[in-house]
């Protein structure tokens, strides 16, 4: 707020109103899992108003969906590269004995514990579903 940066300080309070909005509903308080839900749960929303907007031609709107995503993005953990996603869906893969397509439920059940917050489970699914086929 010092540095009368509008956008930063914006960003924050909204995710401060999800964080409010989130323990009032539900009556828990927010520690650092749910915390990164919210802001997955953000990024999630700003990419598909991203995409909605770049359909619509709304260039000034894409460049402050963008500008939030930066912001939330500083507020997350170090994401894995796809290389290292890989290696850990080979490894789930194995231990669970999964063979077919069949088995993605398993798969991905061991997945989401080991890579919560560190990995974008969307890109994980995909190479699940290439490693299975």
């Amino acid at each position: 707020m010092l540095d009368k940066n509008v956008l930063v300080r914006d960003t924050i309070r909204m995710f401060l109103s999800e964080v409010q909005k989130f323990e009032i509903d539900t009556r828990e308080v927010v520690d650092d899992a749910k915390a990164l839900q919210i802001i997955n749960k953000m990024i999630k929303q700003r990419n598909d108003s991203i995409e909605q907007f770049n359909k619509g031609g709304r260039d000034d709107l894409v460049a402050k969906e963008l500008s939030e995503v930066d912001v939330l993005n500083k507020y997350k953990p170090e994401q894995l590269s796809e290389d290292e996603i890989v290696l850990k869906v080979r490894e789930a893969i194995s231990s669970s004995e999964a063979s077919s397509m069949q088995d993605i439920g398993k798969v991905m059940g061991l997945l989401k514990n080991a890579l919560s917050g560190s990995a974008d489970m969307g890109l994980v699914s995909k190479i699940v579903k290439d490693q299975l086929s």
